[in-house]
């Protein structure tokens, strides 16, 4: 049997996870545990909880699933499947699915992308799945605007592929589903994110605060063919994979060329004369 953790950012309540969760029902050979935030923590990327104890509740679905929903972070829910929450670690991290889409430069803010990469830290691989909304909003708004029955499919589908093919320890997908019927599906760079943010004073208190919106405008992007933006934009399911190694490989070259040596004396010298 192949252990499946199943994480999210949206929290317990959320309609994609529960997709998730049944679509993986119906996969043989793997055993599904449920593992989530008790609320939405959309947008918190890698946080973690260090200042004070967790809590943890479980949920009986109403199917008699039982999850497990904790006052954390989805990188603190990974953190609980890997030190046995749930019985031994887990072989599979899967975490969505996320109400709207998690692309380009805006992976490294989602909560739902964070719990994958914590998965590939931990050595264990991962999947990030996320559903752009019929509106294509970035927020989690629940309701009619998104329909999960085509990208809970294609993650079960993925877990059985994943079954005989194994990913590598430090792989992760990233998978985005566009909104109505997926055209095609496509292997895709990360594209690049243009932020159209604004400083907008929304009120002043009576105290001389002011209240500013400075995000939730919608992006744009770079219309680059290959990229995961560009494949969504037209309608296609968009798989990258990520890993976690964020050297600059040709930094290193550049910067063993320095003269560190000299700055080291001059620093020393420096320092003594101080």
């Amino acid at each position: 049997m192949m252990r499946v953790l199943l994480t999210n950012d949206d929290g317990i309540g959320a309609e994609g996870l529960h997709a998730l969760r049944r679509a993986l029902g119906d996969v043989d050979g793997i055993e599904v545990h449920v593992i989530v935030p008790d609320s939405n923590r959309s947008a918190t990327a890698r946080s973690i909880t260090t200042r004070s104890p967790l809590s943890v509740e479980e949920v009986e679905m109403d199917d008699g699933f039982i999850a497990y929903a904790t006052d954390g972070t989805p990188v603190d829910c990974v953190r609980f499947a890997d030190l046995g929450l749930v019985g031994d670690r887990p072989d599979l991290i899967i975490s969505g699915i996320n109400h709207g889409s998690n692309l380009g430069d805006d992976i490294t803010y989602s909560g739902t992308v964070a719990a994958a990469l914590e998965g590939i830290v931990l050595g264990i691989p991962a999947i990030a799945i996320s559903q752009q909304g019929s509106a294509q909003e970035m927020g989690f708004v629940p309701g009619p605007q998104f329909e999960f029955g085509v990208a809970a499919a294609f993650g079960a589908e993925l877990v059985r592929m994943l079954g005989e093919t194994p990913l590598p320890a430090e792989t992760l997908l990233n998978v985005n589903c566009p909104a109505g019927d997926p055209d095609g599906i496509e292997v895709t760079g990360l594209g690049k994110r243009l932020y159209n943010d604004e400083l907008r004073l929304v009120g002043e208190d009576g105290d001389g605060r002011r209240r500013y919106q400075i995000y939730g405008f919608e992006p744009s992007f770079e219309d680059e063919p290959g990229t995961d933006l560009a494949a969504v934009a037209r309608g296609r399911i968009s798989i990258t994979p990520v890993h976690f190694d964020l050297t600059d490989r040709d930094g290193l070259t550049r910067m063993r060329g320095w003269d560190l040596d000299r700055m080291f004396r001059e620093v020393l010298a420096g320092a003594g004369s101080a």
